[in-house]
Parts: C-alpha cells; sequence; structure tokens
C-alpha cells in the first residue's frame, strides 16, 4: 500500500468551478457517495473544455477520453453543501493531459477529497491518440 498523499490547498490550483451537491448524491451513510466525486470531476475537466471552445458534444475534432481516475479523501461532505473544484494540470503530453483536481468547501483552504483525471486525446471516429492541437495545448497550459 503506498503512502497516504500530501492534502492539498487554495493554492495549489489554477481555477476554481462551483459545486453544488444534490440530495442524490448522498448515501444510506448521510454523506457524498464517492463514486460522486468522479462526476464532479468530470463536470470541472469538461466546463473548462467546453467554455474554451475545446470540445463540443456535437462534433468537435479530437476528444478526451478518460483513461486513469483516482481520488484521495480526507474529509466527508454532504448535501446540502455548495463546493468548489480546483482545478489545474500537472502534466501536458503530446496526446495526453493530467489534471489534478480538488474538492473544497466554501471557505476551507484544504481539499476535502483530491484526485487525478488523465485525458488521451483520439480521433473521434478512429479513437487512435492523436497528438493534442496547438490551439489547445495553448488553453490547457493556462492551467498548469
Amino acid at each position: 500500500m503506498s503512502e497516504r498523499q500530501t492534502r492539498l490547498t487554495r493554492a495549489d490550483f489554477r481555477l476554481f468551478r462551483p459545486i453544488q451537491t444534490r440530495w442524490l448524491d448522498n448515501d444510506a451513510y448521510g454523506h457524498v457517495n464517492n463514486s460522486v466525486y468522479y462526476h464532479y470531476f468530470d463536470t470541472a475537466v469538461n466546463a473548462y473544455l467546453i467554455e474554451n471552445g475545446l470540445l463540443s458534444v456535437t462534433g468537435s475534432g479530437p476528444i478526451g477520453l478518460v483513461v486513469e481516475t483516482a481520488c484521495v479523501f480526507f474529509e466527508s461532505v454532504a448535501y446540502p453543501e455548495h463546493l468548489e473544484a480546483g482545478l489545474r494540470i500537472t502534466q501536458l503530453g503530446s496526446s495526453s493531459v493530467r489534471y489534478s483536481l480538488g474538492i473544497f468547501r466554501l471557505g476551507d483552504d484544504k481539499v476535502a477529497a483530491q484526485g487525478r483525471f488523465v485525458h488521451v486525446y483520439v480521433d473521434r471516429e478512429s479513437r487512435r491518440p492523436v497528438p493534442i492541437p496547438e490551439a489547445a495545448r495553448a488553453v490547457l497550459a493556462h492551467l498548469i
């Protein structure tokens, strides 16, 4: 088993997105279910891509497929809390991007949970890896 990760803070992230918990996010134990954090991660990354013209659900060029995710939990959160997702890029390769994400309670400096999310860019039709277009690289570089 590996060592526990160092808990990240707001200073570790470049961008923050609001996340509103929902009633259905909670599980039988009264907190947000662990699987829901991956929805939060997916929402934060894809909202950034859509807002910056890098993803169109109806037909953009290359698309990023998730090939790896992970999450470490430090504190539980629960509905009806308002949260924020912190976002940064820790590695920008030729055809892949590694995101680091943090879930914060409003006003907290330390993450309640943190994770990673890796996209590999592929051709929409063939699903074979392709280089990240230069225009996309420029937008993604803002999160490094």
